[in-house]
């Protein structure tokens, strides 16, 4: 049986409404390109692609509106609404449904939820995938800055030998052993390792932590990976607990990190994050801060740690 959507009273007033201005900071539904977009794309599928009679009554190309309804599992009149930009702001869960109907691509997806005022939200990758943009640059590099590879979560996937002879290894270690939030949060050693300038700082460090794990968790729907990170941490640490009821959302910083090796001495490393635009991975790369001796430790370490192969 259908299920009817009926129009709740409308939250965005957006294009419908000449007077309305959004509040600053909110996601705004851009109705007219929203209902452009549904039309064109219900207007480029084929009925016979989806099993449908061509039928005699059709004056138009495409689908009919009820017939993207019915599919989508949504009221014809709810749906004409959106296509016609005078309907209430969609939800994530009725854009997943338009999105199936309307067979749309994942680019296409992502689309319908920016113009819905939505995050779009990202693809699981399998658990052994390892981005090979990043992969590759993260040897190149090898030879002179310390990286990784990361997920979204901060789990780490990939390091290579100068981060390893830093900081260990920890893509292969089990469960949160290989989160670098999780160590931040759980770990005085970890922290001692990655020494700040000042406790104003650390404190900066966590809540960018925090922040964008809670970014992260949005984009990813609330998939048990992230909600058991989340309720494991929450468990584990007040201050993580306490930070994470704050409700903060940014994009991971990270800065300047003084960290003391028992081989070469201290390195004053630039911190520099590069999320990949094809998958979920990140890297991160440790830079020689111009300068300071760190250029010349790190080369040496690079020697140490070959001559050891």
């Amino acid at each position: 049986m259908k299920r009817h959507l009926d129009a709740a009273p409308d939250p965005i007033a957006g294009a419908a409404d000449p007077g309305w201005r959004p509040t600053p900071g909110t996601q705004v539904t851009d109705r007219i390109q929203l209902g452009d977009f549904l039309r064109r794309r219900r207007e480029a599928l084929r009925p016979e692609d989806l099993g449908l009679a061509p039928g005699p009554r059709r004056r138009t190309p495409g689908l009919r509106r009820d017939e993207v309804a019915a599919m989508a599992n949504m009221s014809t009149a709810y749906y004409e609404s959106l296509e016609q930009a005078r309907g209430p702001q969609p939800s994530v869960a009725i854009l997943a449904s338009i999105a199936t109907a309307l067979r749309l691509t994942p680019d296409e997806r992502h689309h319908l939820y920016l113009l819905a005022g939505h995050a779009p939200p990202t693809a699981a990758e399998p658990p052994d995938y390892l981005d090979p943009g990043l992969a590759y640059t993260l040897d190149a590099v090898a030879a002179t800055t310390p990286a990784l590879i990361s997920d979204d979560l901060s789990n780490v996937l990939a390091q290579n030998p100068l981060n390893v002879a830093l900081f260990g290894t920890f893509a292969d270690r089990p469960g949160h052993e290989r989160n670098l939030t999780w160590h931040w949060f759980t770990s005085a050693h970890w922290r001692s390792v990655l020494r700040s300038a000042s406790p104003r700082e650390e404190e900066a460090t966590s809540l960018l932590y925090v922040a964008d794990l809670r970014a992260t968790v949005t984009q990813r729907g609330h998939d048990p990976a992230a909600a058991t990170l989340v309720a494991d941490l929450r468990e584990a640490s007040a201050e993580f607990a306490g930070m994470w009821d704050q409700h903060r959302v940014s994009t991971l910083r990270c800065s300047t990190k003084s960290v003391f090796s028992e081989q070469v001495g201290r390195l004053d490393l630039d911190c520099v994050i590069l999320a990949s635009p094809l998958s979920r991975q990140r890297l991160l790369l440790l830079q020689p801060v111009p300068d300071t001796k760190t250029v010349d430790r790190l080369s040496r370490l690079q020697l140490l740690i070959g001559g050891g192969r």
